[in-house]
């Protein structure tokens, strides 16, 4: 068994010079930071005053569920020797808001389309993605279902 540590660097940035001192007083912008990587600059989903053009942490919950199964089938489908030419996933999650204000995400689906060279491998390619999803280590993580409901290019 091998343990890996993962820290990063969330800042608020939306002091607008008076804190947080009404709900309205601040923006939910924030950056979050690695030396030596990108700056992602991000928000809160604008249902909950954020901004719509940032990214915000429920999108970036999926966003990471879709990135580490796309790794995972990247990886098992060049050891199995199916030779992909593209792969464009635009995945869903549905949260549910309680009536505390708090919630949780009750699903996600994953919509991988691949494009795989030879086409008899079909089956295989298919298969790769249950594994994939046992594999990958954010939905490995996450207390509520993900499902994967993939396609080909040129069907």
């Amino acid at each position: 068994m091998k343990l890996h540590h993962y820290k990063i660097n969330v800042e608020w940035t939306g002091n607008e010079g008076t804190g947080t001192s009404s709900y309205t007083a601040y923006t939910r912008d924030h950056i979050i930071k690695k030396d030596g990587k990108i700056l992602l600059e991000a928000s809160a989903d604008p249902a909950f005053r954020g901004d719509s053009e940032k990214l915000n942490p429920e999108e970036l919950l999926i966003s990471a569920i879709s990135s580490c199964h796309m790794l995972w089938y990247l990886h098992l489908c060049s050891d199995a020797g199916i030779v992909l030419t593209s792969y464009v996933d635009i995945p869903e999650g549905k949260m549910i808001q309680d009536n505390t204000g708090g919630g949780r995400f009750s699903k996600v689906v994953l919509n991988p389309m691949v494009n795989i060279q030879d086409k008899s491998l079909k089956a295989k390619a298919i298969e790769l993605h249950d594994k994939a999803h046992e594999l990958c280590f954010i939905s490995q993580s996450c207390n509520f279902p993900i499902t994967v409901q993939a396609s080909f290019v040129n069907e």
